[in-house]
């Protein structure tokens, strides 16, 4: 029996990376994309999500906003994501050239 199904462990168990759909999810709606916080403090995590489909992370300072690919300082969650989506396109397209 994994400790996952051990009743002895009560309900500490709980999903740690909630999906999106997830009534207990911690969500920032941003228009095209949803994010939804992972783990930390300062900096919170969040996943970000484009429809169903997960594109990487973002991070949450006292003031910006980072992604995990390039790194820079967005004044907001929305620049971040959306840099994270093209940087995450521009990858796509350069493996279907690659291939």
């Amino acid at each position: 029996m994994s400790f996952i199904q051990d009743p002895n462990w009560g309900d500490c168990c709980e999903p740690i990376l909630l999906p999106p759909t997830h009534p207990n999810a911690e969500l920032v709606e941003i228009p095209g994309y949803t994010l939804v916080y992972c783990s930390g403090a300062c900096p919170k995590i969040y996943r970000v999500y484009k429809g169903e489909s997960m594109l990487g992370l973002v991070f949450q300072h006292l003031t910006h906003w980072t992604n995990e690919v390039n790194e820079k300082q967005y004044a907001k969650p929305l620049n971040a994501a959306v840099a994270l989506d093209d940087s995450a396109a521009s990858m796509a397209e350069d493996k279907t050239i690659a291939a």
